[in-house]
């Protein structure tokens, strides 16, 4: 094969110092949401913030968060009000699963066109509730305003409070153009709808039980934590939103006292129940033996009964007694690995660094999509001088910074996926996506074999 002419490999190779510089040039104007973990270095992460623009940030829009949040509750219909792309946003991308309905495995879109932009979207946005309707007699309906929906100004409010008074049903508006701003934005949208379902009023009727917020019982993570919350005595009032129904999220203002998994989607929604409802809140996580320990500890004591509390020690010393075998089985294979993270929330990454340490793997990169000042705190707190801590990353500094480390695998979502592997590092599937439970007790160890099959691959051997 004959060499190509230098002219071309001048030009290609001007044009690769060119994106090199761009990409240096983005790096050093996001200079102040990255930073090398030290003791020397005290000053503040800069954090849940407006992406900088053209850094192709690894964060979703503000109708990704809405949905996110929404999709799980099993009897809801969800009306996406915008072109046809947003409704691909459905539960074929989730692992969350249902006990009893399966109404939110179907989405319906306006699938709004050119002249609907221009002469306006609601007289399809009517049709479609009044078909829905007819068709399926659904107790509530959710609409997300899109994009397009917020150019074009269609009064979304308006609609679902004519609808819900020629139907006499719950048709509950969510704002969530994902121009607004970030997938943060979106759980608040939602969070607001969430409210909206539950009504403002404050219930003299209380239930001597809990609601579970922030778990989207992903490959059935609800029904594990459910089985542990039995079994020392705590019964769940409503999950919010993993396999819930309407019904049980409107019965919620009556519990006890609300636990928050996911604190970046659901940290909004508590506050404003202990504002509305004089609820009180612990933030959990159920992500890994020592914080699955902390958290069940913390929900006996917050009931102050001494029978709860003997259970909930008793339950420990069992599910641990069952596991350790097994995590020290990969704890030898794993040590001395490095890995780096990049997921949704900041009380996730607290977690997953908690499980590397756990398991001998030394976390060097560290970051999320929607993580607040308060979690940096504690991920810098918890990680090793030298860990790259950074907010909203995008694909450029995530590649920079697992060859600069070192890192033997990256666990994180979907995007990120193809980034790992074109690098041949190994990959953890720690998102919405997975089919299998990662929290509690079996799930540290199913963590842990995803871990080992995957670093320990001999594909590896080839890269």
């Amino acid at each position: 094969m004959e060499s190509l002419p230098k002219e071309i490999v001048n030009e290609c190779l001007e044009t690769v110092e060119n994106i090199e510089e761009r990409v240096q040039d983005l790096i050093k104007e996001r200079e102040a949401f990255v930073c090398y973990n030290s003791k020397n270095n005290k000053g503040t992460l800069r954090c849940d913030e407006e992406s900088v623009s053209g850094s192709v940030s690894q964060r979703a829009c503000v109708y990704c968060g809405a949905r996110v949040v929404l999709n799980p509750i099993t009897d809801a219909y969800h009306i996406v009000h915008g072109p046809i792309g947003c409704a691909s946003y459905t539960w074929d991308i989730r692992g969350s699963l249902s006990s009893g309905e399966e109404v939110y495995r179907n989405s319906f879109s306006t699938d709004l066109r050119e002249t609907d932009v221009i002469f306006g979207g609601e007289k399809k946005l009517i049709a479609a509730i009044d078909e829905i309707v007819e068709k399926y007699k659904p107790k509530v309906i959710f609409i997300y305003s899109t994009c397009i929906v917020g150019v074009i100004g269609d009064d979304t409010d308006a609609v679902c409070k004519m609808a819900e008074k020629k139907h006499n049903i719950r048709v509950i508006p969510v704002k969530s153009p994902g121009f607004a701003g970030h997938k943060s934005m979106g759980y608040k949208a939602a969070c607001n709808a969430i409210i909206n379902l539950m009504g403002e009023e404050k219930s003299n009727q209380k239930l001597n039980g809990i609601n579970y917020l922030g778990d989207f019982n992903l490959a059935g993570e609800v029904w594990i934590i459910n089985n542990y919350l039995k079994r020392i005595g705590v019964d769940i009032i409503a999950k919010i939103t993993g396999d819930s129904t309407c019904r049980e999220i409107m019965e919620a203002p009556k519990a006890k006292l609300n636990i928050v998994q996911c604190a970046g989607s659901m940290a909004y929604l508590a506050k404003r129940m202990e504002e509305l409802y004089g609820m009180p809140f612990l933030k959990i996580s159920f992500f890994g033996v020592e914080d699955t320990k902390i958290s069940l500890m913390q929900i006996a004591d917050a009931f102050g009964d001494e029978t709860i509390k003997e259970r909930a020690k008793e339950l420990i010393y069992k599910e641990e007694e069952k596991v350790e075998k097994e995590l020290n089985y990969y704890r030898g294979r794993l040590k001395g690995k490095k890995a780096a993270i990049y997921v949704g929330g900041g009380f996730k990454a607290i977690s997953l660094i908690k499980q590397f340490k756990d398991l001998g793997i030394k976390t060097v990169m560290v970051g999320t999509q929607t993580g607040k000042a308060e979690d940096y705190d504690i991920i810098r707190s918890i990680a090793e001088e030298g860990t790259v801590v950074l907010d909203d990353a995008n694909p450029a500094e995530l590649e920079k910074f697992m060859l600069e480390k070192g890192a033997d695998i990256l666990v994180g979502g979907v995007k990120e996926r193809p980034l790992a592997y074109k690098l041949g590092v190994a990959f953890c599937d720690h998102n919405h996506e997975r089919k299998h439970a990662l929290c509690g007790f079996e799930g540290a160890v199913n963590f842990a074999k995803e871990i080992d099959l995957t670093v320990n691959s001999p594909v590896w051997k080839y890269v």
